[in-house]
């Protein structure tokens, strides 16, 4: 009672009646307002909603976005442990978001669908009249089914229905040379495989560097991926970053698929020539014994040298090897014991050589460094990287990735800084290359066959190589 009286006392002398009115009003105000029923003119209207699927196919196996991009296990723990709010597209239902997916073909009776990352088998089905049933008797009829679990962007579904809900046939394309169809049977869908051989063709293209290679195959319509192939077989006899000028020329003889009639993809590179400053590297594909596809200079050397002359594909660079160079920060001289390439963050680092990875991690103003030793007492270093993408006492293959560009450390801004060492000794790595032994060449016993199996592409592409030198001189109509 005691305490029920000072906190009357207290109320009395520090809170007026006159203010407790006012502020019970207030409280009950507060309440109807909170319990009034809401206006359904001022709610946000219903919206449908659809999850963007996370391509669950039956039994929970997931359609991969990309077969070359398929997630570690790391990786894939991040993508399994989403907040299903992240996937809500408001305004369409799954079946709304597909109907422009599906083609009908010439025949009423199929219809076509293209496989796109994120899509669900089961809306798939859904939407061409099929039921989960349906599925299912497809899923299980045989073990070629499986590819349905495992479909990718590109695949291509073909689906026979005469009548309406029933599957009569469905075609299964990975690719138009290769893929699965399923016919409807009194046991359910017995399977037979697609199997077709592409017609090759030849295409004999030249360019001339005005600014950048990749320009100058697009000019040319030459496939990127042809370029970029182009660059890599003679990654060991040149820098394309540092070695092309205004004026170089290059020719590459390489195979196309066609299939019908119809162009559906490009197949290897069986010559290629690059002209850089007059010196001429040519490479020639050659197939061993082994049934080993690699490609040699006329003479037989391999174009595969110990070392990739650049840990990059083709970008620019920021400085050269210079013992005498200004350090950017510290602003003193001191010896810059390799080379920096400028490189977006993020731009994949290569191994220039197999070796080891004896270091990957923090190492002062080198920032995120990785060292690679290479048998012969070599060793590469690769510095100010973003990430990587090797652990110590890894085995790494010349050309694989092993990090990614990035500034930390002393670095005034994104690029990888690359050292070469002999022995413990630091050597240009723009010219130390050319010291080195060369690459091995085809044995003395198989030198025969190596000349007879490329004599006659050789002298294909040098004659098809004069025949456009012959048509760029003849004088104009004009």
């Amino acid at each position: 009672m005691r305490i029920v009286e000072t906190a009357k006392h207290f109320i009395d002398k520090y809170y007026p009646q006159d203010h407790l009115y006012v502020a019970g009003g207030l409280a009950v105000l507060l309440l109807v307002f909170l319990a009034w029923p809401g206006d359904n003119g001022s709610t946000v209207p219903d919206q449908a909603q659809v999850s963007i699927p996370v391509a669950l196919g039956p039994g929970n196996a997931p359609i991969t976005p990309d077969a070359s991009a398929t997630p570690d296990a790391e990786t894939s723990r991040e993508i399994l442990s989403y907040d299903p709010d992240d996937f809500i597209v408001p305004g369409e239902t799954a079946a709304s978001l597909l109907a422009n997916e599906i083609v009908s073909l010439e025949d009423d009776s199929w219809q076509n669908v293209v496989v796109k990352s994120g899509d669900n088998l089961s809306v798939i089905f859904s939407k061409v009249g099929l039921s989960d049933q349906d599925l299912f008797r497809v899923l299980n009829s045989s073990e070629e089914a499986n590819i349905l679990n495992r479909l990718y962007p590109g695949y291509e579904l073909d689906f026979m229905i005469p009548e309406a809900g029933e599957l009569e046939q469905l075609r299964v394309l990975k690719s138009p040379l290769e893929g699965f169809i399923f016919k409807r049977s009194e046991s359910g869908y017995a399977v037979e495989t697609i199997l077709k051989e592409a017609e090759l063709q030849q295409a004999f293209r030249v360019g001339t560097i005005a600014d950048s290679l990749f320009m100058a195959g697009q000019r040319e319509n030459i496939p990127a991926v042809h370029i970029m192939e182009m660059a890599n077989i003679f990654g060991g006899v040149m820098d394309f970053i540092l070695d092309p000028r205004a004026g170089d020329e290059f020719s590459i003889l390489y195979e196309e698929k066609y299939l019908d009639g119809e162009y559906i993809g490009h197949g290897e590179i069986l010559a290629t020539q690059y002209i850089n400053e007059g010196k001429v590297f040519t490479a020639i594909r050659y197939i061993d014994e082994k049934g080993e596809a690699g490609y040699y200079s006329p003479d037989g050397e391999s174009m595969r040298k110990a070392f990739l002359r650049s840990p990059l594909d083709v970008f620019r660079i920021s400085s050269n090897f210079n013992p005498s160079r200004r350090h950017p920060i510290l602003n003193t001289i001191r010896a810059h014991k390799g080379t920096d390439y400028a490189a977006p963050t993020g731009t994949p680092v290569r191994a220039t050589s197999d070796g080891t990875v004896t270091w990957a991690a923090r190492n002062g103003s080198f920032g995120n460094l990785v060292v690679v030793k290479h048998a012969g007492g070599f060793e590469t270093k690769y510095a100010h990287l973003s990430r990587y993408a090797v652990r110590r006492g890894e085995r790494v293959r010349q050309g694989e990735v092993i990090a990614y560009v990035g500034a930390t450390g002393g670095a005034t801004g994104p690029h990888l800084h690359y050292e070469f060492l002999v022995n413990g000794v630091h050597r240009n790595p723009r010219t130390i290359l050319d010291s080195l032994p060369k690459a091995e060449s085809i044995a003395p016993v198989e030198m025969d066959r190596f000349h007879s199996q490329t004599a006659e592409l050789l002298n294909h592409f040098q004659e098809l190589y004069s025949d456009r030198l012959l048509t760029l001189n003849q004088p104009s109509a004009d």
